[in-house]
């Protein structure tokens, strides 16, 4: 296995910052968060003003200035991360091309909310899962057009929560060209299956694996039936719900042997000291030599 982290998860350093820290800390690749992010006061945060983030508007004239970053810092790319829904051929088809001139080989695009759509629209599941598989139909002819792979990636209130979801929906296209990215966080939250399981189900389509840790806490709140609510938040990787240790043993176990991509969204420690403990952590549970 490969290691490499998603710039989503490393808000504070710029692209060039990012690349070198990573790679002076012996991280094999990374993972580059493409997406419109700015904030009017300059902040940042994971989801807002994230300075790892590369723009999407004009993203097709920074290709050559991503490989130089990339090729400077010597770390191969895992994939690339992408914001287009699947919906959007346009902006799909720009992040397929951008995927394919970095030599990146796979790029996420991403699936419909459910209750969002619902509320929105009205579409009921069986209707956007309808849709979506059309729109996937044409990223996946386009993505094998320009030799690179589509992923569908498993996400909490999403239409792609879980393996089974994800496979309903990408069953019978390529899988050179189509694959999902299985979560270990995600799953904490919803779409939990059996990890070997799940591995198996997908067969070809376990195209790319992310590593992030969750937890479910006790707001110490009722609703009016009494009942106790809770909510979700993330942790680092040895203190969320899931053993990440299981979850490389049963990757090893089905034979899988590509990038685990961390994407770990805890503020327990300063961001420089989050990233070299979380490999070290994988190395300890992987050795080099594996």
């Amino acid at each position: 296995m490969k290691f490499s982290v998603f710039t989503a998860s490393t808000p504070d350093w710029t692209p060039a910052q990012a690349a070198d820290t990573l790679a002076e800390q012996g991280w094999d690749g990374i993972e580059w968060r493409i997406v419109d992010d700015r904030t009017a006061d300059g902040s940042s945060g994971f989801w807002a003003g994230n300075r790892s983030t590369w723009q999407f508007t004009g993203i097709a004239d920074q290709v050559g200035e991503i490989a130089r970053v990339t090729d400077a810092a010597g770390l191969e790319y895992s994939g690339i991360g992408g914001y287009q829904p699947v919906a959007d051929h346009e902006g799909v088809e720009t992040m397929l091309r951008v995927t394919s001139g970095l030599g990146a080989r796979q790029v996420r695009v991403t699936m419909p909310w459910y209750q969002r759509e619902r509320e929105r629209t009205g579409t009921t599941y069986g209707e956007l899962f309808d849709r979506t598989r059309a729109d996937l139909e044409w990223a996946a002819a386009r993505a094998a057009d320009l030799g690179v792979k589509a992923l569908v990636e498993l996400h909490h209130m999403t239409i792609t929560p879980s393996a089974s979801a994800a496979l309903r929906l990408v069953d019978g296209l390529d899988p050179e060209h189509v694959g999902v990215i299985h979560d270990l966080g995600n799953l904490v939250i919803e779409g939990q299956e059996d990890h070997l399981a799940a591995f198996e189900l997908l067969g070809p389509y376990l195209a790319h694996a992310h590593v992030k840790n969750a937890r479910w806490v006790d707001t110490g709140e009722t609703r009016a039936d009494g009942s106790r609510i809770w909510r979700n938040e993330w942790a680092p990787l040895r203190d969320g719900q899931a053993s990440v240790s299981e979850y490389l043993d049963a990757l090893r176990q089905h034979g899988y042997d590509g990038w685990v991509t961390i994407e770990d969204f805890s503020t327990d420690l300063p961001l420089a000291e989050r990233t070299a403990d979380n490999l070290a952590y994988l190395r300890s549970l992987v050795p080099v030599t594996a």
